[in-house]
């Protein structure tokens, strides 16, 4: 193991995961990969570019079998009209940069092991974990963008399709408050330690009183129950633990909605996904906003016409309202002024107490 403050030089191992990842030696000019692709020069350098890939030289021989599939693949892209001069930039942001990133955290945590193991020969050992870790981070890597791309397609292209089958649900998002000063005082360990007893707590109040949660999504979790009186308690019961000095679950804010949900592999899509996201950013330390949608079924208050709504409400607008009386409710209601996000004008949303 080196001593503090020293590095030990670990270049030795770089051939050897180069050959790993790339699957064969370097064996091609960059002029013979683009003979090989049958891409023009002018098309080839300007795909590198957009992916953020260093300039060779004409006679450097840098270049794999990988490199002119890749290039022909990036091409017929383009003839399909996926790649074109207005999604540069985007291109650049999403693939280069971020792969970049990941590599460069991947190579370190490589060499970090290597060298934390203090075990014979660390060159070596980073080249053995090269074989043995990176084609199962490919896998997995490979998994989680599946499951990305099967969430936003559910989300961009499934709702508000004819057939899709929605049904009501009380969806809540719950967002922990001051989650980017409080993380950068914690270690890596420590972070994850406090976000995974956030999870779980979260996860425990949700199903002790009827909800599931869906996702974790980082510092917040997605969750819906099928009754809106499950989904405010829920909610009310995590805003007030992180209300709590003494509980070590974090200050929270929520928002709920109650509408039609589209239901798809295990993830939830449309409007009231989205408005309850929308109210959880509006929604002040410590407090729970609900929609229209939500205080009609707490409230037990029958739905009015929207255009009938907005005529009661329209001297309201620009005002805050003092709580609602709700009959039998086991709720109070205080109606606040209407703002706009983005995706809705002039949502209305109600901050939701217990009585």
């Amino acid at each position: 193991m080196a001593d503090d403050g020293e590095r030990l030089d670990l270049t030795g191992a770089v051939e050897a995961v180069e050959r790993f990842l790339l699957q064969e030696e370097p064996r091609f000019t960059r002029d013979e990969v683009i003979e090989q692709s049958g891409v023009e020069e002018a098309v080839a350098e300007e795909l590198w570019r957009w992916l953020g890939f260093p300039q060779a030289d004409h006679d450097d021989v840098a270049f794999t079998r990988l490199d002119v599939d890749s290039l022909r693949q990036a091409v017929e892209l383009v003839d399909l009209g996926v790649l074109t001069e207005d999604r540069q930039a985007a291109l650049v942001r999403t693939w280069g940069r971020s792969f970049a990133r990941l590599a460069e955290w991947q190579t370190t945590l490589l060499a970090d092991v290597a060298l934390e193991e203090g075990v014979g020969d660390p060159v070596a050992r980073v080249a053995e974990l090269a074989e043995e870790v990176l084609p199962r981070v490919e896998a997995l890597q490979s998994y989680v963008w599946r499951r990305h791309l099967v969430s936003a397609a559910g989300r961009l292209l499934a709702v508000d399709s004819p057939g899709s089958p929605a049904t009501s649900l009380a969806v809540v998002f719950v967002d922990i408050v001051g989650y980017t000063s409080r993380s950068k005082g914690l270690d890596e360990a420590g972070l994850v330690g406090w976000l995974e007893g956030f999870e779980s707590v979260c996860t425990d109040i949700a199903v002790e009183h009827g909800g599931r949660v869906i996702k974790n999504i980082g510092d917040e979790v997605l969750l819906v129950a099928d009754d809106p009186l499950a989904a405010a308690a829920i909610a009310l019961r995590m805003v007030e633990r992180g209300a709590d000095p003494d509980d070590p679950f974090p200050e929270v804010r929520a928002g709920l909605a109650y509408g039609a949900v589209v239901s798809r592999l295990g993830d939830v899509f449309g409007p009231t996904v989205n408005i309850a996201a929308r109210l959880t950013s509006l929604a002040r330390p410590g407090t729970v906003l609900v929609d229209r949608g939500a205080h009609d079924a707490l409230s037990g208050r029958p739905p009015a016409d929207d255009a009938d709504r907005d005529d009661q409400d329209a001297d309201r607008d620009d005002q805050d309202g003092d709580d609602e009386d709700a009959g039998d409710a086991p709720y109070r209601f205080r109606r606040v002024r209407r703002t706009s996000v983005k995706g809705y004008s002039r949502l209305q949303p109600w901050v939701l107490r217990r009585r």
